[in-house]
Parts: structure tokens; C-alpha cells; sequence
């Protein structure tokens, strides 16, 4: 059936870059299959074409096993991009791509906060409420003292792992349009509970068996989603209240 290119003459400058340098990264053995990147240019993305199948639980356990080993194969720091990549980072859909920091830092909390939260929040802000402003801004200031970090090292990230970019075939899970970057593991699965994924709970089964990984979806790495969501999609502000709220720490 031929090779599926992506196109956007309108695109920013690295924007195709990034994605093909992402999905370079994220392949690494015994990982989640990503999608095979056959050429790349300013403007188009040509990548193998992917046949979509029906999803299982087992496709979603091996999905979960092989995502550990993703997760697992690390990042320099906190925020960092691909590896062989000095262009800037982007995510969200190639219509209105929002830019994404690279800036690198030792601690979960405060790249996320500085790199995620507050750029997203503030690119919200025209459909934010006073409320929804300050429920975010509580949650930066627990990402700041550290309320969420630990001793997980930096993971490899998809960055932007909503069900849409979970494609299921023949061959098990592929990974396409990722935002690839070294962050916290739990914000792939943040990402998988707030949008949904099919037999998801096969996948977390074997993909950590902590408990607070389990209750990632509930925690403060959804907010760069809702902020997104917002910015990006105008989801409603009453949907997304709870999921806002500072969490807390799990014991």
C-alpha cells in the first residue's frame, strides 16, 4: 500500500525533525515498536504505513511489558529531547503544533513545573477561570517543594501518548507522533487514563506494579493534559476540576 506521508507546508521550522528524531529514540530493542521513519524533510514525514487491527488483552499486556523497556532505557535528565536532536520540541496535532521546552533540570517537580505547567497554563489562560488558575498555580507550588518527586530516574517518554497515538496491528502496539523527551514515567500513563486506552488495565498490569504508577491517571501529571486540552481543544473547565485539584502525595 506505499509509505504514509505526512505533510504541512506551514509547518515550524524542526517540526518533522523532532518527530522523526522522537521516534529514532523511542526504538530502542526489546521497546514499544514505533512507527519506521523512512525519510524526512522541512515539510513532509514519510513513515512505513501501519494496518491498524482490532485490540486484545494480550496485545495490551505486551504492549505494557514492552513500554516498561521503553520507559526503562532513561534520559540524560528531566526534559531533555532526543538524543542527536538541538532543534526545538513541539507536541499536539500538526494543525497547531504548541511549542515544548528541551531545558534540562535534575528534579521532576521543578522541570515540570517550569517546562510544562506554567507555558501551558499561561496559553490557557483566555479560557482558564480564576478558579481553574489557582487550582493549577497549587499544584506548580507542590511540584516546586517536591511533593511529587522520587527516586525514579528519568524516563523515555512518548511525551504525548493518547489513545490516537497507540496504534494496534498485526505485529502488537505501534507508536506514532510522539513529543519525546526524558521525564517521569507516570506522565505516559497520565496520559493513557485521562484519554483512554483500550484493555488498559491488562497493560498496567505488567507495566509497573507500584501502586501510585496504578493511580497515575489521578495525579498531578494530568495537569499538562487539561491545560493542553484547553488550549488546544477548549475541553470544558468543569470536566477537568477534579483532576486539577492538588493531589496528594500518595504514602
Amino acid at each position: 500500500m506505499g509509505d504514509f506521508v505526512k505533510r504541512n507546508p506551514d509547518a515550524p521550522p524542526g517540526f518533522f525533525g523532532v518527530e522523526a528524531a522522537g521516534l529514532r529514540w523511542l526504538a530502542v530493542d526489546g521497546g514499544v515498536r514505533c512507527a519506521r521513519v523512512v525519510s524526512c524533510d522541512a515539510t513532509p514525514l514519510t513513515l512505513e504505513r501501519l494496518d491498524s487491527v482490532s485490540p486484545t488483552p494480550a496485545a495490551a499486556r505486551d504492549f505494557g511489558a514492552h513500554l516498561a523497556v521503553t520507559h526503562d532505557a532513561g534520559a540524560s535528565s528531566f526534559g531533555v529531547g532526543p538524543d542527536n536532536w538541538g532543534g526545538p520540541g513541539y507536541f499536539g496535532p500538526m494543525s497547531q503544533p504548541l511549542p515544548m521546552s528541551f531545558t534540562a533540570h535534575e528534579r521532576w517537580g521543578e522541570f515540570y513545573a517550569y517546562e510544562r505547567l506554567r507555558p501551558m497554563a499561561d496559553l490557557a489562560a483566555p479560557r482558564l477561570s480564576a478558579a481553574g488558575r489557582t487550582a493549577v498555580d497549587e499544584v506548580m507550588d507542590q511540584c516546586l517543594a517536591g511533593a511529587f518527586d522520587d527516586d525514579d530516574r528519568p524516563a523515555r517518554l512518548h511525551g504525548d501518548l493518547w489513545s490516537g497515538n497507540v496504534m494496534w496491528t498485526s505485529e502488537g502496539v505501534a507508536l506514532i507522533d510522539p513529543a519525546a523527551h526524558g521525564g517521569h514515567r507516570e506522565t505516559d500513563l497520565a496520559m493513557l487514563a485521562l484519554f483512554g486506552c483500550p484493555f488498559l488495565g491488562e497493560a498496567w498490569r505488567v507495566i509497573n506494579p507500584c501502586t501510585r504508577c496504578r493511580r497515575a491517571g489521578a495525579r498531578g501529571r494530568d495537569c499538562i493534559s487539561c491545560t493542553r486540552c484547553w488550549r488546544t481543544w477548549c475541553c470544558s473547565e468543569a470536566a477537568m476540576a477534579l483532576r486539577l485539584r492538588p493531589p496528594r502525595r500518595a504514602r
